[in-house]
């Protein structure tokens, strides 16, 4: 069984990422084209903190009570492969 390594984003964090590179958006090519992460890595949201913007995530994986908070806050989630 292989294991998948994710980089791990917490939604504590995501209104201060937002905010120092003016995004609405949280995806794969937006991180990769700002050098937070390398071109075959994979993105996990995690609900730690709290998320005040409203925000559209296009990530690999998701927990629950992530989605739940973006998605209480106005925000979308889509599960890409």
């Amino acid at each position: 069984p292989n294991r998948v390594e994710y980089k791990v984003i917490n939604v504590g964090n995501v209104d201060q990422l937002a905010e120092t590179y003016n995004l609405t958006e949280i995806s794969v090519d937006i991180l990769y084209s700002l050098s937070i992460i390398g071109k075959t890595d994979k993105i996990k949201v995690l609900g730690n903190g709290e998320i005040k913007g409203k925000f559209s995530f296009k990530v690999h994986a998701i927990s629950e009570k992530a989605k739940a908070l973006i998605e209480a806050s106005g925000g979308t989630v889509e599960i890409i492969k």
